[in-house]
């Protein structure tokens, strides 16, 4: 298969283009197929005629994971019979949603997976090892395998964890990738150095990085990225996806964000009154989804806040790029008059090296204002550390959160839940 398609080399006119009929094959397929989108048309007397261009799908209203949580089955295109998959959201914020898949969406996941691991550089006959679930009803996992079958490379399923077997396969099959969240490489690290294990000489030369941001704002290595980059030298790539997209956005050996695939999906980056950013400013990402068969998406608000770069890559592609995610709009912050998302939370703790785990929790006060907990489990036994890590957070937030010491054992099971994909360090009570 065509793992660079021409449509990504193709002059930004072209690509509008080609988007622009893809969107009139999905509104004629949500038209006759959708009981969510036909009502949302006739509701507000949206003649799908009238949607010829990317800049009209303003005139449709907005869905969000609200409107799929309280209409799911109506959000269903194709029979039950039809469905041969059944994955969740991962629920970070509110009730998972029910996500099904049909013969020809699992063949769509496929491709984007193979087309976006290219992108970080993974040939056909490489060998990746996957240390990401593959189970309890996540898509990712999944994804993974199919796209790197798809593309003709050798897949180890080691599951996430267990630092002494993930050196065991890597060792014994050479692995060349890593699909991983980036916080578990430094246990892996860890691990090596403290049982001899020679690990900056193996087989791995890169890593794929999922579920937490390795980068900032400007592309630069964040303090994550940083810590395991002066450890062990491979590459690390990012990238973004979520269950409701179906659609990877991955970087390129330039690392300047990750590339759109205009044949998989149609992105706006809209303000807090629903209109378009202007380029260089953060909004949150809203898709439209295309080709998808079971459950597409039309201008579907993810509640990620991105920001949009449309500059050429180095790589050849012409498509837009995402950068890191700011944070998610739901779980803004408001402290003492200053303005916070997690990712800044965690740039913090992430740069002390005693803190063994740790998770960011958010409740509402007696009075309805924002309290910020911080539970640590650490190493340090010194009565300064609390102190240290507090006085951390005024210097680079201007704000002094509550710190909790919490016992490993503890803490552990509440941040490496086995039902959920990644780390929960961030909690929201509010």
């Amino acid at each position: 298969m065509e793992l660079f398609p021409l449509i990504e080399k193709s002059g930004i006119q072209d690509i509008k283009n080609f988007q622009e009929e893809k969107l009139q094959e999905l509104l004629k397929y949500l038209e006759a197929n959708s009981p969510f989108y036909q009502k949302l048309f006739k509701e507000n007397n949206i003649p799908i005629s009238d949607i010829q261009t990317l800049e009209d799908l303003r005139k449709i209203p907005t869905t969000s994971k609200n409107d799929i949580q309280q209409n799911n089955d109506d959000f269903f295109c194709v029979s039950q019979t039809q469905i041969v998959d059944y994955s969740t959201t991962s629920g970070t914020l509110g009730d998972p949603v029910t996500f099904g898949l049909s013969e020809n969406d699992m063949e769509r996941i496929a491709y984007n997976e193979a087309i976006s691991l290219a992108c970080a550089g993974i040939q056909k006959g490489d060998v990746v090892q996957m240390i990401t679930t593959i189970d309890k009803r996540f898509i990712a996992g999944l994804a993974y395998l199919l796209g790197l079958r798809k593309m003709g490379a050798s897949v180890i399923r080691m599951g996430p964890g267990i630092p002494e077997l993930q050196w065991d396969s890597i060792f014994r099959y050479k692995p060349k990738y890593l699909i991983t969240v980036p916080s578990f490489l430094l246990k892996m690290i860890d691990y090596a150095e403290k049982h001899g294990i020679d690990y900056k000489n193996s087989s791995v030369i890169g890593a794929v990085c999922i579920g937490e941001s390795i980068k900032n704002q400007d592309f630069s290595d964040n303090i994550l990225s940083q810590k395991i980059k002066e450890k062990w030298n491979i590459k690390l790539f990012s990238t973004y996806a979520s269950t409701e997209m179906s659609t990877a956005f991955t970087e390129c050996e330039f690392q300047i964000g990750g590339h759109q695939h205009p044949e998989l999906i149609i992105t706006e980056i809209l303000d807090d009154e629903g209109n378009p950013v202007k380029e260089g400013e953060s909004g949150e990402l809203t898709i439209t989804t295309l080709g998808v068969e079971a459950l597409p998406l039309l201008r579907f608000k993810t509640g990620d806040l991105v920001k949009a770069h449309y500059e050429p890559c180095e790589c050849g592609r012409n498509t837009m790029r995402l950068g890191p995610v700011v944070g998610r709009k739901q779980q803004m912050i408001k402290y003492k008059g200053t303005t916070l998302y997690p990712p800044a939370m965690n740039d913090i703790l992430n740069d002390f090296d005693g803190i063994l785990c740790y998770q960011i929790v958010i409740q509402s006060n007696e009075i309805g204002l924002d309290e910020i907990i911080i539970k640590l489990s650490t190493e340090r036994e010194d009565e300064s550390f609390e102190g240290e890590v507090r006085d951390h957070f005024r210097a680079k937030l201007r704000v002094s959160p509550k710190i909790e010491i919490v016992d490993f054992d503890v803490l552990s099971k509440t941040v490496f839940n086995p039902n959920s994909r990644k780390p929960i360090n961030f909690l929201d009570l509010r």
